[in-house]
């Protein structure tokens, strides 16, 4: 089976494993995941009968983890498991990378590779999207909670407009990291922020996609106007 003319989006919810498998290849699968596999493996000079093999792969192996179905699990429930998942995750986090982010820099600022601007950007990022996840739980949500479905497709509108700028500023966060790769002979603070970086990343898309993907097409669905 060939999953070339398929979406990255569709994939990644049809396929367990295929959201691994993107990260790993650097496929935007959330905020790009209207582009088909081909087209998207082919911007990045990517091999599309490696990938296809690995998705053939996953897809027959069965899969280990038991996930509720996000596509059919009752809207309240989604929306509780993307709050506390994400919403509660990336505010626990951020400001722990901020400081990190600002220790390394202060200690470091004599080297040539030092990652001057992460601890700004980082602020940047925590500062917007505060104000992202405000706006979710305290307008969009509940109205999709009160069955307000029509009402919300403006708000989703701008949401969706929001992860693409957030997308833009985790392109920022790697260029100032080499891709989130730290020296050979980088401390232990180095290495220890970067790796939650490259998890706040994995979580931000992932978060990114079950909004974009899953819960947004389901409301306009309900709303009569996919």
């Amino acid at each position: 089976m060939t999953f070339s003319n398929q979406k990255l989006s569709d994939i990644a919810i049809s396929v367990p494993g295929a959201i691994k498998l993107f990260r790993e290849y650097d496929l935007d699968y959330c905020c790009g995941g209207s582009v088909e596999l081909a087209s998207a493996a082919q911007a990045k000079n990517l091999d599309i009968n490696e990938i296809n093999t690995c998705l053939t792969e996953l897809q027959n192996t069965p899969s280990e983890i038991d996930e509720p179905n996000w596509t059919e699990t009752p809207f309240n429930e989604l929306i509780t498991y993307i709050i506390t998942r994400f919403h509660d995750g990336h505010r626990e986090q951020l400001p722990e990378l901020l400081e990190l982010a600002k220790k390394v820099e202060e200690v470091h600022a004599d080297r040539e590779d030092c990652p001057i601007g992460v601890a700004a950007e980082l602020e940047n990022i925590f500062a917007d999207l505060s104000q992202h996840l405000m706006k979710e739980e305290q307008i969009l949500f509940p109205m999709i909670n009160a069955g307000n479905y029509m009402m919300a497709t403006m708000p989703i509108r701008v949401m969706e407009m929001e992860h693409d700028e957030m997308g833009d500023q985790l392109e920022v966060l790697k260029s100032l990291t080499n891709n989130v790769t730290a020296p050979a002979d980088a401390c232990t603070s180095w290495r220890t922020l970067y790796s939650g970086i490259a998890h706040f990343i994995d979580e931000l898309m992932l978060h990114t996609h079950t909004e974009n993907n899953i819960l947004f097409p389901r409301v306009r669905k309900a709303a009569g106007v996919e």
